[in-house]
């Protein structure tokens, strides 16, 4: 297998990571339509890169540190961008952004600390994930068709918020037991 095939996943979130600058580019220029199918293409390559990935075990160190980055990269640059436009409330990307920060900071305490905890994804926080994406790609499609619907607007949030909020204690809840149990005399 050739060098290229074996970094077509790599290459996929490369092209995710260019994306997150472009999408706020566009949404800042006004240019919705066109930010709506890089938000598209983007979940696509996302979809594409882990199943090659998977399928033909291409799995590098690259792609599983990039990959999630990437992923985290879109989010937070679209949360931000659609609260800067006023669409997103800024409680909501609070929100999200806190509790990345948390994981991250919780990894980092844990490895530190030498806790027991892999840093893997939770189911909560796979669904809280793909909430999120549903809710960023609603509200560009919203926002590119100029549709004003604040109730599904609020029901979006709400449920965003709750999948967030409880992935996050799921994720807290996996390091204090792991922080609790190891300081625990033997």
């Amino acid at each position: 297998m050739s060098i290229f095939l074996r970094n077509i996943p790599n290459i996929l979130t490369a092209l995710r990571l260019a994306a997150s600058p472009a999408l706020v580019a566009l949404l800042w220029r006004g240019h919705d339509f066109a930010a709506l199918i890089v938000f598209v293409i983007a979940g696509a390559t996302d979809a594409l890169d882990g199943y090659l990935a998977k399928r033909f075990s291409l799995q590098t160190r690259f792609g599983r540190y990039m990959d999630p980055a990437a992923d985290k990269l879109l989010m937070l640059t679209s949360f931000l961008a659609l609260t800067v436009l006023g669409i997103t409330p800024i409680w909501l990307t609070a929100l999200v952004i806190t509790r990345d920060a948390c994981i991250v900071i919780g990894i980092g305490l844990a490895y530190l600390w030498a806790l027991p905890v892999r840093a893997t994804p939770s189911l909560l926080g796979k669904m809280s994930t793909a909430v999120q994406v549903v809710y960023v790609g609603l509200m560009l499609l919203l926002l590119t068709f100029d549709i004003s619907a604040r109730v599904l607007t609020n029901f979006a949030e709400i449920t965003v918020a709750a999948f967030t909020l409880v992935s996050g204690l799921g994720y807290a809840q996996i390091w204090l037991r792991a922080a609790t149990h190891s300081r625990r005399p033997a």
